[in-house]
């Protein structure tokens, strides 16, 4: 069954792309859910007229998010956690730094990105050290930035 996305959708597309997917899947969950379309003749042909017109204002919207990719990348970001003492514990953090924390740094640098966007090498950080993420501005422009954890004083 090919369908058109109308909102990018986890590990099978971006918006406006054309999908081919099981049956089931479409008509019980995607079309449903309102993530797609039926790519039909018709719809084909607005989408292309639609990708057209939008094309200009892409290439825009590119040029501000490999403007922003570069500000990350200038970035030093440390992020604080408690960490054992002791020297059985070494290096272990209370807790985790997530996806969030992250996040939540760059917001204090004023750089706006959701945290689904946002994928920490290796998953939820439980130890002190240098860490990579990997940061998507736009389909097609992503970051890999590098931070580090440290203990709170």
């Amino acid at each position: 069954m090919e369908l058109i996305l109308k909102q990018d959708v986890e590990n099978l597309g971006f918006k406006d792309d054309v999908i081919t997917v099981k049956n089931g899947y479409g008509r019980n969950f995607l079309i449903p859910q309102g993530l797609a379309i039926m790519a039909t003749v018709s719809a084909r042909k607005v989408l292309a007229e639609n990708l057209k017109q939008r094309a200009y204002k892409e290439k825009q919207i590119i040029e501000e998010a490999q403007k922003e990719a570069e500000a990350i990348k200038a970035l030093e970001i440390k992020l604080t956690s408690k960490a054992a003492a002791g020297a059985t514990a070494g290096d272990k953090i209370f807790g985790s730094i997530t996806n969030i924390d992250l996040a939540n740094a760059l917001k204090n640098a004023d750089i706006i990105v959701d945290k689904k966007y946002i994928a920490i090498t290796g998953g939820n950080i439980k130890r002190l050290g240098q860490y990579d993420a990997v940061i998507r501005l736009h389909r097609d422009v992503t970051v890999d930035m590098v931070f580090e954890v440290i203990a709170e004083l």
